[in-house]
């Protein structure tokens, strides 16, 4: 009867090769969930610039509808936050955002009024992951080349 409890408490644990098996296990598959997950990280960003694009877009056509001209480029998006100093002084200002959100990467959106490659309206893009206008990357509605 001795024998057997002696049997059995040396055989009740887990030795150390059985638990470096399995984080190693573990370890592989996390590592290979991360692989996978990478290019995705990429198409989550770019769709949040581009909801990002259409919300500023559409606050600065409010802007416009209430003024009879988008804020200029000397104004920026921050005419959507802060009542201009700077002329053309609006005539009819409220608060549109509660504050211009910065992209995925961290940078703020560019915006020019007159657009430099859309004359008839605004252009308003995220300069990319490159962090570089015109790098080829950006996206907006006036994509860099």
């Amino acid at each position: 009867m001795k024998s057997f409890s002696k049997r059995l408490r040396r055989e009740a644990g887990y030795t150390l090769f059985e638990i470096m098996l399995v984080l190693g296990i573990i370890a592989v598959l996390v590592g290979s969930a991360i692989y996978l997950l990478v290019g995705n990280i990429d198409v989550a960003r770019e769709s949040r610039v581009e909801a990002d694009i259409q919300s500023i877009s559409t606050q600065i056509r409010v802007y416009e509808m209430q003024n009879l001209r988008p804020p200029s480029s000397a104004q920026g998006l921050a005419a959507l936050v802060t009542r201009p100093s700077a002329e053309p002084a609006p005539r009819r200002w409220r608060q549109l955002l509660e504050r211009v959100p910065l992209d995925p990467w961290g940078e703020e959106y560019v915006y020019y009024w007159p657009g430099k490659k859309n004359a008839s309206g605004f252009d308003l893009f995220s300069k990319g992951p490159d962090r570089q206008e015109g790098g080829g990357d950006d996206i907006g509605n006036d994509p860099g080349e």
